[in-house]
C-alpha cells in the first residue's frame, strides 16, 4: 500500500501542471487592447501555477504525516509495564495494618546488606512492637483457657504468669533467629518475596525458606538461624517454665511449634502483596 500511494502522488505532481496549463491557454474575451489581454493572461497563468505549487506542498505534508510512525503506543506501553511490575510482590511494613512485616523484602528489589547492628535493630523492632504485646496477651489467654500449664493456676495472677512467659517466648525467638545466630553465621534473616509463578510454586518456595536462607553475600545456604535459633528459644524456655514441663519431649514440641509458626508466617508474607493489591484494592 505505501508503494501505491507514493506512485499515485508522483503521477499527481507530474500531471498537475498539464492540467493547469490548458486552462491558462484558453483565450479570455476582453474588450481592451491586446497588450492588456496578454497581461491578464500572464497574471492568470502565474496565479494558477502558484495554486498548483501550494496544492502539491499540502499533498506532500499530508503524505509525510500519514507514513510517519506514531511513537505514542510504544511510549505508553513502556510507561505502564514498569508500574505493573512494581505493584507485584510489593511488601508493606505491616500486614492487615497490625502485624509487623519489617523483615520482608519486596520482589525484584535489591537491598543493602544487614550489619550485625542492623540485625539486632530488626529483632528489637519485631519483639518490641505494640502488636507483640497484644499477641502475647492472646496467646496467654488461650493457654490459660486450655490449662496448658496447670502449675501456673487460673485467675488474674495465673494470667500474669502466662502472659510474661508468652512475651518472653516471642522476644527470645526474635533475637535468636533474627540477630544473635545470624550475626554469628553471617546469614540474612529477612524474607525475600518470590512474587511470580503459580500458587503451589510460590507456596513451596515460602515453606522452603525455613530451611534455606541467604548469606550476607547473597548465596543460598542452610538456614541455621531458623533451625538452631528456635531450638535455642525452646531450650531457654526450660529456665522459666515449671519444672514439670522441662522434659525433652516438651522441648521438642516447643521447637516444632516455633518452626510451624515460621512456616505459616512465610506463607502469609509471600501472598500478602496479592491480598493487599487484589482483595483490599490497594496499590
Amino acid at each position: 500500500m505505501p508503494t501505491i500511494r507514493s506512485t499515485a502522488l508522483v503521477l499527481f505532481l507530474l500531471l498537475s501542471p498539464a492540467l493547469v496549463c490548458p486552462q491558462a491557454a484558453v483565450p479570455i474575451k476582453q474588450s481592451g487592447p491586446p497588450a492588456e489581454q496578454q497581461t491578464q493572461q500572464s497574471g492568470s497563468a502565474g496565479d494558477s501555477a502558484t495554486q498548483a505549487d501550494a496544492v502539491a506542498q499540502a499533498k506532500l505534508e499530508t503524505a509525510a504525516r500519514a507514513t510517519a510512525p506514531d511513537p505514542t503506543p510504544v511510549g505508553s506501553k513502556k510507561e505502564v509495564e514498569p508500574k505493573k511490575e512494581n505493584s507485584e510482590g510489593k511488601q508493606t511494613k505491616r500486614m492487615f495494618g497490625i502485624i509487623p512485616n519489617f523483615a520482608a523484602v519486596s520482589a525484584h528489589t535489591e537491598v543493602p546488606v544487614l550489619s550485625a547492628r542492623d540485625k539486632f535493630i530488626l529483632a528489637s523492632k519485631d519483639s518490641g512492637d505494640y502488636s507483640s504485646f497484644i499477641w502475647s496477651g492472646l496467646q496467654a489467654a488461650q493457654s490459660m483457657a486450655l490449662k496448658s500449664y496447670p502449675e501456673l493456676h487460673q485467675g488474674a495472677a495465673g494470667y500474669g504468669r502466662y502472659y510474661w512467659r508468652a512475651f518472653a517466648d516471642q522476644a527470645s525467638g526474635s533475637f535468636f533467629t533474627e540477630a544473635i545466630v545470624p550475626a554469628l553465621t553471617h546469614e540474612d534473616p529477612r524474607y525475600y518475596t518470590l512474587g511470580y509463578g503459580g500458587f503451589f510454586h510460590r507456596a513451596g518456595y515460602a515453606l522452603s525458606r525455613v530451611v534455606v536462607t541467604r548469606t550476607d553475600s547473597g548465596r543460598n545456604t542452610f538456614n541455621i538461624s531458623e533451625i538452631a535459633g528456635n531450638g535455642m528459644e525452646a531450650g531457654l524456655a526450660n529456665l522459666y517454665y515449671p519444672p514439670e514441663e522441662r522434659s525433652l519431649h516438651n522441648t521438642a514440641v516447643n521447637w516444632a511449634t516455633q518452626l510451624e509458626a515460621a512456616s505459616l508466617n512465610n506463607l502469609v508474607r509471600e501472598f500478602w502483596p496479592d491480598i493487599h493489591r487484589k482483595l483490599l484494592r490497594q496499590k
